[in-house]
């Protein structure tokens, strides 16, 4: 099931637009697998957790101290502003609310995905980082969702994956709050080009209507279910049937065995000459019989190949 939890990490930084590195991948799929046991009324676990998935030049060591927005600049070089996060005098006061109001759901017996929703986003609205916020909000989709149970034990729902499928619609629903709050805003920049927030904007972000983001979360749950989790599911089977074959034939390291059949799949079921060489300590007879277990485990399991939507 590792591949799941790649797929996820790739996906959740795909959604900010950045390339996640190898080591940036393993420790986000290290948190993910840890997301059960997570404590969100822990703040040093999550500045840990923070630190842990961003370049550590930006990582934190407290809650942020400066103004921070979201925004793009535009083509005559100005910034155009999206959101503007609460002021940080406001910061420590909104995540200590933040962490009980997310304790008490779990507590509660709040609707999984309800309470999964409105954790998640009340988190990113406010903002506590520099950076890395919209990763650890989707990273407390996964906690509340597998310390309620709602996940399957040992598994995760790729619901990064089903954002990226409709990246306009999460837009909207970000939007769908930032837009209006814009208007209650008083603001504007100072000298040095930074946002100053001239009025008390705390009860803005502390209580919000969560409708929309619990149906849109309730969206992307149920594509990931009737899609991505299906097609993830048949290439485990998939792929743990070609290991199985592989490994019958010679008992190779998990790795080089993994290795091996990502690359016959990448080629049909075959080893391709231009990568022969990288198992020189496999026979021919033996390189045959893996590619013959390659493609009994692909004609057993079609559709993780040719794929389930429908």
């Amino acid at each position: 099931m590792r591949h799941i939890f790649t797929k996820e990490t790739r996906a959740s930084f795909a959604i900010e637009g950045e390339v996640p590195s190898p080591d940036w991948t393993e420790r986000f799929v290290t948190a993910l697998r840890a997301a059960a046991s997570f404590d969100t009324g822990n703040k040093e676990a999550i500045v840990r957790l923070q630190n842990a998935i961003v370049d550590r030049r930006y990582a934190a060591t407290d809650w942020r101290s400066f103004q921070n927005f979201v925004g793009e600049t535009t083509a005559d070089l100005r910034e155009e502003v999206h959101f503007i996060c609460p002021r940080p005098d406001d910061v420590p006061s909104l995540m200590t609310g933040w962490m009980a109001l997310t304790a008490r759901m779990l507590a509660d017996d709040i609707e999984p995905v309800v309470a999964a929703a409105v954790a998640a986003f009340a988190f990113v609205f406010i903002h506590p980082f520099e950076d890395g916020n919209g990763r650890i909000h989707r990273f407390i989709i996964h906690h509340v969702l597998s310390k309620t149970g709602f996940s399957p034990e040992n598994m995760i729902f790729p619901v990064s994956a089903a954002i990226v499928h409709g990246q306009r619609s999460y837009d909207a629903v970000l939007e769908s709050f930032s837009r209006p709050l814009l208007g209650a805003i008083e603001w504007g920049w100072t000298s040095e080009y930074e946002i100053a927030v001239r009025n008390d904007t705390a009860l803005l972000y502390r209580f919000f209507d969560a409708t929309s983001v619990a149906e849109y979360l309730y969206d992307r749950v149920v594509d990931t279910v009737r899609t991505d989790l299906r097609e993830e599911l048949a290439f485990s089977v998939l792929f743990d049937r070609a290991m199985e074959g592989v490994r019958k034939i010679v008992d190779m390291p998990d790795r080089r065995a993994a290795l091996l059949i990502r690359l016959m799949l990448q080629n049909g079921g075959r080893l391709s000459n231009s990568k022969r060489g990288q198992f020189d300590e496999l026979t021919d007879p033996e390189i045959a019989g893996m590619e013959q277990a390659v493609q009994r485990a692909v004609a057993e399991a079609p559709e993780a190949i040719t794929g389930m939507r429908k």
